[in-house]
């Protein structure tokens, strides 16, 4: 199976297009991509997933293998002689990766022909709300280091390899530093760095030896597993060979705790460590970290350099999803909208403007063809089905995210407090709303 497939979609998408197929039903649709409500444990989302979105739109194609298994679905000529044609016209517009968003925002609009912004619903959300979902946890990890490196663990534990790599990626915008997964470096340009497993030690008759082996193969600049038999010994041990290893002119980086009481066993190893005279030896903790447990080390003081985050943040297991849609919001230039109770939306092709101070932030939701101080937060990245930007690095769209979360007013920067922040009405919209809903 193929992570490109077209067919990586809902039947439903397929059975409304064949209607609108045959019926000839093919007027300019708006769709937005948004999320409804946050989360108590999230005061802000960071977008992310705009390059495979794209990526996707502009490489959407049915091959003659996927026509006949539709065909095998009973799916009808009209439908499969369209696709067989298909190629995506229309025009996006989205948020930039990186952008800090809240509730009932677009982060994205699709501008197409009815069928075309239809049939791309699923593949979608499936894309943008799960890299926004990781991106999201991790500025959240980011924010409780306080500055210091975390590296992303969290392959192994990854829902499926697309979602470890990918996972990688949103990690990296949210704020990580570098990645353990070796095919996101290649993919990406994410560095790459590691320590060693346990098993390294156990391999060995001694974890001496195994120190040894590991400096003389790896002497840039090596971080030691210290926590296999008994930390604090071990710590020991890596005081004589820092300074044995410094005479040959290599340097000893570090030290990994990946189990036991973190915060007494990295005071314990940074007092050894300093009595002995390897100020310069950093500890790096992980295993079962999140954001609040680092919020808690780092609050009581220990004197940790580094923090290795995987299972928790790569899968978001305190939130595994967010509330996120696709929905029509005009048709042939007429307001669409849902009036369903807990699910209505807001009618028309939308843009957010935004002033943000750094005491306060306030958000508008406009029709897009209005314009309202502040800054635009939607840019047109798709015309007439050809890509209008250039691909940005994630140093780029990194950097994007650390500058917009520190332009937050403090209290959307907290981990334990739920700060809302819910988007007012253009004059324009609220007068159609409310005539609307009269």
């Amino acid at each position: 199976m193929s992570i490109s497939s077209p067919l990586l979609t809902d039947y439903y998408q397929l059975s409304m297009l064949e209607v609108y197929v045959e019926r000839g039903i093919h007027g300019k649709a708006s769709f937005e991509l948004f999320f409804r409500r946050l989360p108590p444990t999230r005061n802000f989302l960071v977008s992310a997933g705009l390059e495979q979105a794209v990526d996707f739109l502009l490489g959407l194609e049915f091959s003659q293998e996927h026509l006949s298994y539709l065909e095998e679905l009973g799916l009808g000529r009209s439908l499969l002689r369209f696709l067989e044609e298909f190629e995506f016209t229309g025009d996006v517009w989205a948020m930039p990766e990186g952008t800090v968003f809240f509730e009932n925002e677009p982060i994205l609009r699709v501008e197409a022909p009815l069928p075309q912004a239809q049939l791309v619903e699923t593949r979608l959300i499936n894309i943008l709300h799960f890299q926004t979902l990781i991106a999201s946890k991790a500025a959240r990890v980011c924010l409780a280091a306080r500055g210091k490196p975390v590296i992303d663990f969290g392959f192994r534990r990854s829902h499926e390899a697309n979602a470890g790599l990918l996972g990688a990626r949103a990690c990296y915008i949210g704020g990580f530093g570098a990645t353990a997964t070796v095919e996101a470096g290649r993919l990406y340009g994410i560095p790459v760095t590691g320590t060693m497993a346990h098993s390294f030690i156990l391999a060995h008759e001694s974890e001496e030896a195994a120190f040894r082996n590991f400096i003389d193969t790896h002497p840039q600049n090596p971080v030691l597993l210290i926590d296999t038999f008994d930390t604090l010994g071990a710590a020991h041990i890596v005081t004589r060979l820092y300074h044995e290893y410094l005479k040959r002119g290599v340097k000893i980086k570090g030290v990994r705790i990946d189990s036991g009481d973190l915060l007494e066993l990295s005071k314990k190893v940074r007092q050894i460590f300093d009595e002995a005279r390897c100020q310069e030896l950093s500890i790096f903790v992980s295993g079962g970290l999140d954001e609040l447990e680092i919020q808690r080390l780092v609050e009581n003081g220990a004197p940790i350099d580094g923090f290795g985050v995987g299972t928790l943040v790569n899968t978001s297991a305190d939130v595994p999803f967010l509330d996120c849609a696709y929905k029509m919001v005009e048709y042939e230039g007429e307001a669409k909208m849902k009036f369903s109770k807990g699910k209505a939306t807001l009618p028309y092709a939308k843009q957010v403007f935004r002033q943000c101070s750094g005491e306060h932030v306030a958000d508008v939701l406009a029709r897009a063809s209005e314009r309202l101080p502040g800054r635009p937060l939607l840019e047109k990245v798709v015309e007439r089905g050809k890509a209008l930007v250039q691909r940005e690095s994630l140093e780029v769209i990194g950097s994007r995210a650390q500058r917009e979360i520190a332009s937050l007013p403090d209290g959307f920067r907290e981990l334990k407090r739920h700060v809302t922040h819910v988007p007012a009405l253009s004059p324009k919209l609220q007068e159609y709303l409310s005539r609307a809903t009269a």
